[in-house]
C-alpha cells in the first residue's frame, strides 16, 4: 500500500503501488464534464452543442451520500386532524435569495430599510421595491419578502410593489416575545391547511385574555384560539378555522398544482442550489418545487435531470433564453407525473482533461522531450490499469468539507453534535487570510460581537453568513441565540456539517482498516451479502437488512472479497464491526467527547442515522488518451522555462452515486489533482 500526498481530511493511502504522475485539472471550465445516468442506466439526454455548455457526456459526484433528503412542498392539501397544541412544521422559504429575486440594489435598500425600521416608533415610511409585471413574480415576491421579515407588509399597486410595517404585529410583539410574533406571522401567512400555532407557556391569566382579545379581534375569521394545560402550564394555541381555509381552488388552478415538467439542465460554473434559486425566482414558485437526484460540482459543466412542479412545458421554454444568459440551458423539455428523488440515479459519467503531465520529482533537464513523453506513457497505462483492475480507496473528497476554508466544516460539525452552538457559530465565522469583504466581515464579528454591524459589511451573495448574522442580531450571540442562528439555516444546510464531521471519521477508519488489516477480508468485518449486490435503489449506500457479518469460516475460506467489505458512517442506527475496526471506532468518537453522543442534535432538528459505505469504489467503461497540448493550455503562459509542448491526458469514465471523480485521479495520479 503506497502512502502520497495528503489534502485535509483525506488520507494519503492507496489500493495500487504504480508511480502515478503530476497534472493539473479544472484548467478550463470544459475540462470538467459530468453527465448524470439515471435509475435505469442511462446517461441524461443532452441537446445538441451550443455556445455555453458543451455537448460531451460528462457529470459529476453527488454529495448526496448520506443525506437527508429535506426538501419541502410547497403547501399542504391534505387534512390533518390534530389536538391542540400539537403543531405541523410549515415549509421554510429560507432558501429565497431576495438578491435574486429583488435586485442586489433593492435587497440592500430593503435591509437598510428593515434597521430603520426596528430602531424606530410606528411610522408611515415606506420603500419601493420596484415593478412586476409578471403576476408569478409578484406572488414570489410577497411570500419571500413577508417570510424574511414577518414585521412587514407588502402591498401591490399594480405593478409596483411597496413595503411598509405592519402595525398589528407591533401590536402582537408588546404582548409575546418577537421572535413568537415573527412566526405566528409566518402561520398565517402559510394558510396551510391543517396547521396550528402554539405560543410559549404563559401562566398570567389576565395576559392570556389580552392575547386571546387581540387574535380574536384582528383574525378571527380566520383562526381559533384555546388555552390548554400540559404538565402543569398553560398555553394558547391557534389554528386555522374550517372556514377560514383559502378560498376553493379552480379547476385550471388544480391543475397547474397537479403539473411536473421534467428537463435537462445544463449548467456552466454554477452550483446546482443557486441555479435552482434563479430558476424559482424566475418563475415564482418555491425552490422547494424543483427535484433532482443528485448535487452537481460548481467548477464544472454539468448535465442532470430535474423536475419542477406547477409550471407547464410551455412556460418553462418561455423562459429559455433568459437562463440560457446566466449559464444555465435547458433542454429535453417534457411533462411528466411526478418529481424525482434526492439518490434516484446510478451515478456520474465524467469526461476529464488532466493538462501538463510530469513525472513525480522529475526536473528531466537532462532529458528530451521524447524520453519524457514515453516515460509518461508508461506511467500512464500502468496507473489506468491498475485503477480499472483494483479500484480506489473510496473516500469522500475534499469537497465535503468545504476545501480551502481556514475551519475545516467538520469541525463545525462536531461543534454541532456536541450542542456546543458558541463554538461552532465561532468557528462557522473563521476568516480567511487577507482582506476580502467576506474575511473582514467575519473578523469584525469575531473581534466585537456584533451582528449588526458585521451583516452591514458581508457581501450580499453570501447568503448562509447574512441568514446567520441576521438571527445573531435578533436573538444575541449566546447559547440560545446561537441556536437560532443555527435554526435560521435550511437544514439541508444545518445538516452538511455534522455530516462533514461523520465523514471525516468514516475516511479515517478506512486509511486504518487497510493498514493494520491490509487487503484480506476479516472476521467480523462488514460485507454485502453475494446475492443482489445489496445496494438500495435509491442510493450507493446499504440497508441494514443486507448487512452481514464475516465469519471466521468465511474469512478461512476467502468467501468474500475487499470489493464487498462497507464500514460504516457513524449514525444512531448503524452496526459496527465485529473486530479491532469496531473498538477503533469507539475510541475515536470518544477522544472527541462522543462516546455518548446520540447523533440527534433536537435543538437544531437534526438526526443522523448513519448509512454504510463501500470500502473500495471502481471505474466503469474507463478510457484513455494521450495528446500533446500547446503551451497556450498551461494557464496561457510559460512557466519555469518548462517546454512549449507537454501531454494533455483525456479520461472518460463511469462512477457509481457518491463516488468522487477526484478521488479516482488522486489513485490514479497518485497526488491531490
Amino acid at each position: 500500500m503506497k502512502q502520497g500526498s495528503q489534502a485535509a481530511n483525506v488520507p494519503a493511502c492507496f489500493i495500487s503501488n504504480h508511480e502515478g504522475f503530476l497534472g493539473t485539472i479544472k484548467n478550463f471550465i470544459e475540462d470538467f464534464v459530468v453527465t448524470e445516468i439515471d435509475i435505469d442506466g442511462q446517461r441524461v439526454k443532452t441537446a445538441a452543442q451550443t455556445p455555453g455548455c458543451a455537448s460531451s457526456d460528462g457529470n459529476n459526484k453527488t454529495s448526496a451520500d448520506c443525506q437527508e433528503n429535506s426538501h419541502s412542498s410547497g403547501s399542504r392539501d391534505t387534512d390533518v386532524s390534530l389536538e391542540w397544541g400539537v403543531d405541523v412544521p410549515l415549509t421554510s422559504l429560507g432558501s429565497f435569495d431576495l438578491g435574486v429575486i429583488l435586485g442586489q440594489s433593492v435587497s440592500e435598500e430593503l435591509e437598510h430599510f428593515v434597521l430603520t425600521l426596528r430602531d424606530k416608533k410606528p411610522t408611515e415610511l415606506e420603500l419601493s421595491l420596484g415593478s412586476f409585471t409578471d403576476k408569478h413574480q409578484r406572488a414570489n415576491v410577497h411570500r419571500a419578502v413577508r417570510h424574511r421579515f414577518p414585521f412587514l407588509m407588502t402591498v401591490t399597486i399594480q405593478p409596483e410593489i411597496r413595503v411598509r410595517e405592519d402595525p398589528d404585529y407591533r401590536e402582537l410583539s408588546q404582548l409575546v416575545k418577537e421572535d413568537e410574533a415573527e412566526d405566528f406571522f409566518r402561520f398565517i401567512d402559510a394558510k396551510v391547511r391543517g396547521s396550528s400555532y402554539t405560543f410559549g407557556p404563559d401562566d398570567n391569566k389576565d395576559h392570556r385574555t389580552a392575547v386571546h382579545h387581540f387574535l380574536n379581534r384582528k383574525f378571527g375569521k380566520l383562526v381559533e384560539t384555546k388555552s390548554f394545560n400540559e404538565q402543569g402550564r398553560t398555553s394558547i394555541s391557534v389554528r386555522l378555522r374550517e372556514r377560514g381555509r383559502p378560498k376553493k381552488r379552480t379547476a385550471d388552478e388544480r391543475k397547474e398544482e397537479e403539473v411536473y415538467t421534467a428537463f435537462t439542465l445544463c449548467k456552466e460554473n454554477l452550483e446546482t442550489l443557486e441555479a435552482i434559486s434563479y430558476m424559482a425566482a424566475a418563475l415564482g414558485v418555491l425552490p422547494s418545487d424543483f427535484t433532482y437526484a443528485g448535487i452537481k460540482d460548481k467548477r464544472a459543466i454539468t448535465y442532470q435531470s430535474m423536475v419542477v412542479k406547477k409550471v407547464s412545458p410551455q412556460r418553462l421554454k418561455e423562459k429559455t433564453a433568459e437562463f440560457d444568459r446566466r449559464g444555465m440551458r435547458l433542454s429535453q423539455v417534457r411533462s411528466v407525473s411526478e418529481p424525482l428523488r434526492l439518490g434516484r440515479l446510478q451515478g456520474n459519467h465524467f469526461d476529464l482533461v488532466v493538462r501538463d503531465l510530469r513525472p513525480h520529482g522529475a526536473s528531466d533537464t537532462h532529458s528530451s522531450g521524447t524520453d519524457v513523453h514515453s516515460r509518461l506513457a508508461a506511467l500512464v497505462k500502468e496507473a489506468v490499469e491498475n485503477v480499472k483492475t483494483r479500484g480506489f480507496v473510496n473516500y469522500y473528497g475534499p469537497q465535503r468539507f468545504g476545501s480551502g476554508q481556514s475551519v475545516q466544516s467538520d469541525r463545525v460539525g462536531l461543534a454541532l453534535l456536541k450542542e456546543d452552538m458558541v463554538s461552532g457559530v465561532r468557528l462557522f465565522f473563521t476568516p480567511e487570510e487577507g482582506d476580502d469583504p467576506q474575511s473582514h466581515a467575519k473578523r469584525h464579528f469575531l473581534q466585537t460581537d456584533n451582528a449588526k454591524e458585521s451583516l452591514a459589511l458581508m457581501p450580499l451573495s453570501k447568503a448562509r453568513e447574512r441568514l446567520m448574522l441576521r438571527a445573531l442580531n435578533r436573538y444575541g450571540t449566546g447559547p440560545d441565540g446561537c441556536a437560532q442562528a443555527w435554526l435560521s439555516l435550511p437544514h439541508s444546510m444545518r445538516v452538511f456539517y455534522p455530516h462533514a464531521y461523520c465523514s471525516r471519521v468514516w475516511n479515517e477508519a478506512v486509511a486504518h482498516r487497510l493498514a493494520t488489516m491490509g487487503h484480506s477480508v476479516r472476521q467480523g468485518d462488514l460485507v454485502w451479502r453475494r446475492e443482489g449486490h445489496g445496494k438500495t435503489e435509491d442510493s450507493g449506500e446499504t440497508s441494514a437488512a443486507q448487512i452481514h457479518v464475516v465469519t471466521d469460516e468465511e474469512e478461512q475460506g476467502a468467501v468474500y472479497t475487499l470489493e464487498q467489505v462497507l464500514l460504516p458512517m457513524p449514525g444512531n442506527t448503524v452496526k459496527y464491526p465485529e473486530n479491532a475496526m469496531g473498538t477503533w471506532y469507539e475510541e475515536r468518537l470518544a477522544r472527541d467527547g462522543l462516546d455518548d453522543c446520540r447523533f440527534r442534535v433536537s435543538s437544531l432538528k437534526l438526526n443522523l442515522p448513519g448509512c454504510y459505505r463501500p470500502l473500495l469504489a471502481v471505474p466503469h467503461n474507463l478510457n484513455y488518451q494521450l495528446q500533446r497540448a500547446a503551451k497556450a493550455e498551461v494557464g496561457g503562459a510559460m512557466t519555469g522555462g518548462r517546454k512549449q509542448d507537454s501531454l494533455a491526458l483525456t479520461l472518460n469514465f463511469d462512477l457509481d452515486s457518491s463516488c468522487y471523480a477526484t478521488i479516482c485521479l488522486r489513485e490514479i495520479m497518485k497526488c491531490d489533482p
